[in-house]
């Protein structure tokens, strides 16, 4: 049981140059080269976003992830989730920052994993808001030698005393929870047991309304969380059916060629209310924070945003989700995200709201009385 409040921030490894993606984008591409040359898509759209108090940081410098750690702790956050990503037989990429955390024992701050186990592709957008892909690297998943492998690495991280356990279970958040074979939840369940915890806590993130929480449950889950991004929930799209999804997007691009602005815009203000549901409320199902959205940079014209997400309504919708969790024996929220500037969802300082991310969480925390 978790009796304190557990608030567990995604973290975006990639503020450095790294040899593939100089390879696949250019020498010394990072995500700040998307984050600077966004623009504006219509008068009053919040891009490009610059960063303000660490500036145009590179990850590879101890000051600023112990800077960012110090900031985290000042919003409330409890915990970095960094991403890791695995695509079999021992080929990981953007693991050097994460490397360095787990070597050197600082930041002295809590961590976890979540497995971004999914292949990479260059995406092309058209016209018409389809996309082509180009796979640059693919997740594999070879089987028993490579889930040793794996198993070996978690560990060691899992013994690392900042390590988040939710009843002396070390936390481990899957991205693509449909996936991943049964045999490696299965063997690291078992492998972590041995290893001297009390279980493995596998949480699975839900994204496609096809997902259904007691499929995830029945794979070995523990919990989900659900993504509710888009400007549309995971219950309405279930609702919709399959044709329906497809006409509700038609119908999104049309609009937006009507009033001339980006097809897939949200009001925040309206929106909020549904990023946290009576669902979340369950036990087995992990609430998310989402202070902003904004995912043009990466993706253009076809790409899903908020409008109006400022401190004030992300305030209100901390307090939500707050309330969600208070009488749940593990009072856990995960913060979608502290640092992905490229998708607009982030924590930290910017020109525009300065700190008031930060504080609106604070201000949440503290006013709600969960330690």
């Amino acid at each position: 049981m978790c009796d304190k409040l557990k608030i567990i921030a995604f973290y975006l490894p990639q503020f450095h140059p790294f040899k593939e993606n100089d390879e696949w984008w250019g020498k010394g591409f990072t995500e700040w080269t998307n984050v600077g040359k966004a623009k504006p898509l219509f008068k009053g759209h919040n891009q490009p976003r610059v960063p303000t108090e660490l500036g145009y940081y590179d990850l590879r410098l101890p000051i600023i992830r112990e800077q960012q750690a110090r900031m985290a702790r000042d919003a409330g956050v409890t915990a970095f989730c960094y991403w890791h990503y695995w695509f079999g037989n021992g080929r990981r990429l953007i693991a050097d920052i994460f490397d360095e955390v787990l070597n050197m024992g600082k930041p002295d701050f809590p961590f976890c994993l979540g497995w971004a186990n999914h292949s990479w592709y260059a995406k092309n957008w058209n016209s018409d808001g389809t996309s082509t892909n180009k796979l640059l690297i693919e997740q594999t998943y070879p089987g028993i030698d490579d889930e040793k492998m794996h198993f070996a690495f978690l560990l060691r991280a899992f013994k690392d005393e900042r390590y988040v356990k939710v009843d002396g279970s070390p936390l481990l958040y899957i991205f693509d929870p449909v996936g991943i074979p049964q045999e490696y939840l299965d063997n690291f369940r078992k492998w972590t047991k041995e290893s001297g915890f009390t279980d493995l806590y596998l949480v699975a993130n839900i994204s496609s309304p096809n997902t259904r929480k007691t499929d995830m449950l029945a794979k070995g889950f523990n919990a989900v969380t659900y993504q509710r991004l888009g400007g549309i929930t995971n219950k309405a799209l279930r609702d919709m059916g399959r044709a329906g999804r497809g006409i509700y997007k038609t119908l999104k691009r049309i609009k937006g060629t009507v009033l001339h602005r980006p097809p897939f815009m949200t009001d925040y203000r309206k929106y909020y209310p549904l990023l946290v549901t009576d669902e979340d409320r369950e036990e087995n199902v992990i609430p998310s924070l989402v202070p902003q959205w904004d995912h043009t940079p990466r993706s253009g014209w076809n790409g899903s945003f908020f409008v109006n997400a400022t401190p004030e309504y992300f305030y209100k919708h901390a307090v939500e989700a707050l309330d969600a969790v208070r009488e749940k024996k593990n009072k856990i929220l995960f913060l979608k995200s502290w640092n992905e500037w490229g998708e607009g969802n982030f924590m930290e300082p910017d020109l525009t709201y300065g700190r008031g991310f930060i504080e609106a969480l604070r201000k949440a925390v503290d006013g709600f009385g969960i330690k």
